[in-house]
């Protein structure tokens, strides 16, 4: 049997697709945490303006009488509660009632705190619990709470990504007689049947989501590269304002990464389409769970 008669009718009994079998599986096992953690996190994300104004609130009304301390007062009430820190902001609000919000940094570190207008008095941290949660899974979806070393790696983890779904593309081929069973899943069968044709048909339906949010990853971990490209393709011109097709493919490439492109069904869709990386990781963690540790045990 040729090559060609192997890949079109028994593709799983060649070298080259074994490889990339290989490669795929290791690969995935991983990054497959990295995969989850970044999945889920940008599903929620994609809700990230609505989650902002929801934790957004006025300071609190607090009870006072007398004078109320003035700036330089509160600063170094402020100094005092946090002796390491440096004040750069003072905001005071128009009811004499309401808690001041003082801003401190000490290096990278900062906080916004919330001051008593008459007393000085800590009174805790200006930002809602879920405004920080939320920022927190920022920071962790974009920088892996670790500046720019985190955006780093997560191109780097970008990069693995593509390499997964590119690979995963190739293998995902079961034969000019099977192929049709790639695209659906039987939902009588036993788990380890379910679980294949779980991973395998979401890999095929949502190939193309996979692949744009692994590229625009590296992007905007990489942006010098690809801005580099669409130089190179079209240079700057003198007199034309218009802007160039690159740069039009570029801006999109993020816009589609984080959603902002369409209504509440739109980001409703992103949501969950977001969800499909993590449930590939999870059916393919099973699938080399019985098949490397189950199997060996």
């Amino acid at each position: 049997m040729s090559f060609r008669e192997r890949l079109l009718r028994n593709p799983q009994s060649l070298l080259p697709r074994k490889a990339l079998f290989q490669i795929h599986l290791w690969t995935g096992i991983g990054v497959g945490l990295y995969v989850l953690m970044i999945s889920v996190s940008g599903s929620l994300l994609v809700y990230r303006p609505e989650l902002f104004r929801a934790f957004s609130h006025e300071p609190p009304i607090v009870a006072g009488s007398g004078s109320r301390l003035t700036q330089e007062e509160l600063r170094r009430a402020a100094l005092q509660a946090y002796p390491e820190y440096r004040v750069t902001q003072v905001w005071k609000r128009r009811n004499p009632d309401q808690a001041v919000e003082i801003w401190l940094e000490h290096g990278e570190k900062r906080k916004q705190r919330l001051f008593h207008p008459y007393t000085g008095a800590d009174l805790g941290n200006a930002l809602h619990a879920g405004f920080r949660f939320t920022s927190w899974v920022l920071d962790l979806h974009d920088d892996l709470l670790t500046g720019h070393t985190g955006r780093l790696i997560n191109g780097i983890g970008a990069i693995f990504v593509t390499l997964l779904g590119l690979t995963g593309a190739i293998i995902w081929w079961p034969g000019a007689r099977n192929w049709r069973r790639g695209l659906t899943i039987d939902w009588q069968a036993n788990w380890k049947r379910f679980n294949w044709d779980l991973h395998s048909a979401l890999g095929f339906w949502f190939f193309a989501f996979v692949l744009l949010w692994a590229i625009s990853g590296i992007y905007l971990a990489f942006p010098g590269p690809f801005n580099a490209l669409v130089d190179y393709l079209e240079p700057i011109g003198a007199v034309s304002r218009a802007p160039r097709h690159g740069d039009v493919v570029l801006f999109w490439l993020a816009r589609l990464h984080f959603g902002r492109f369409a209504g509440r069904t739109g980001r409703v869709l992103w949501t969950v389409f977001g969800l499909v990386p993590a449930t590939l990781f999870v059916t393919g963690a099973l699938m080399w769970w019985n098949r490397m540790i189950r199997r060996g045990a």
